[in-house]
């Protein structure tokens, strides 16, 4: 992450201040919870491809790349903090939740607070392009979410349908991240397509990542088995029941059914995943979507900030938290 600190450092301080400015208010309340979002905000990969996407066919990244990357963050804060409303989670990148401060009611106000800010930013500077792109990730991201709740009341799902509930849920953004980015430099079709679809390589392959974070046991800022108790079915789990037994398969939905609270069957599940090969198989299949990003990346001229980007690339699926 220096090396890409180095090669957009000033352009990433510049964005933080802008994001600063675009989430004031005039409500004190209001103001105290966004400082404190502020502060505790992650590591900022959206808002880094958002600004290496541009700077991959631009010298400089100019206003429209700033809020961009603003709107981006916008809405990827107002999906997290509703989140957390909806999964019940009182905890965020090792800090309370806003939900767990200052409680559910207050928590759906915030995200809609900040989806308002991302669409005003937008449309009082003209940026009809990047809110039309942006715009149809959030459509992407609530169908994914709904999918998804769907599928694990039914405990039904497939391979196929995974990949559709991720590609939705989690890779649309970044793809749209991606897509802003370039498009904010160039306003060229074709490119801004070509970097969508890097980005939503990337965006599956990050997700992924995280999915095998929750049959980890390294301290990631959440609790692993969380999915198992959630009742997700993530793509460990769902190659387990596809090549286990019968048996073994109506052992697993059992527990993830009617045990899923018990921490000691949660972690015989996690035990059964690993012996299987599935988290081998789930690794594999992340690897194989951030090598489809970096052919896609390829394809450009080679740069600093190509390399840039395949370092933030690799970082997705090497990261340990």
């Amino acid at each position: 992450m220096e090396e890409i600190k180095q090669l957009i450092g000033k352009e990433l301080q510049d964005f933080e201040g802008k994001f600063a400015d675009a989430v004031k208010s005039h409500v004190p309340l209001l103001d105290r919870i966004m400082h404190y979002i502020v502060k505790r905000k992650g590591k900022q990969i959206r808002p880094m491809f958002v600004l290496l996407s541009a700077r991959l066919f631009s010298n400089s990244i100019n206003e429209n790349t700033y809020r961009a990357a603003a709107l981006v963050e916008l809405l990827h804060t107002a999906t997290l903090v509703h989140d957390d409303v909806v999964d019940d989670s009182l905890e965020r990148r090792g800090f309370f939740s806003i939900n767990a401060l200052w409680k559910n009611k207050i928590a759906v106000l915030v995200g809609d607070y900040l989806l308002s800010k991302g669409l005003l930013l937008s449309v009082s500077n003209k940026d009809f392009r990047s809110l039309e792109i942006l715009s149809q990730a959030v459509k992407e991201m609530s169908e994914g979410e709904l999918l998804q709740i769907e599928k694990t009341r039914k405990l039904d799902i497939k391979e196929d349908i995974y990949f559709e509930i991720i590609r939705r849920k989690t890779a649309s953004l970044l793809a749209s991240a991606c897509a802003a980015g370039a498009w904010s430099t160039t306003a060229d079709d074709a490119l801004t397509e070509k970097m969508r679809l890097f980005g939503e390589k990337v965006g599956i392959a990050f997700q992924i990542k995280d999915d095998l974070f929750d049959y980890g046991t390294a301290n990631i800022g959440k609790p692993t088995g969380i999915d198992i108790r959630e009742k997700k079915m993530t793509l460990p789990l769902i190659y387990t029941l596809q090549h286990g037994s019968k048996e073994q398969r109506r052992h697993i939905i059992n527990i993830v059914k009617n045990y899923n609270k018990d921490k000691e069957k949660v972690n015989e599940v996690i035990a059964i995943v690993k012996e299987s090969g599935g988290i081998e198989y789930t690794r594999q299949k992340m690897l194989q979507y951030r090598d489809e990003a970096l052919a896609i990346l390829h394809e450009l001229p080679e740069s600093n900030i190509r390399a840039g980007l395949e370092t933030l690339v690799r970082f997705t699926t090497d990261r340990k938290f």
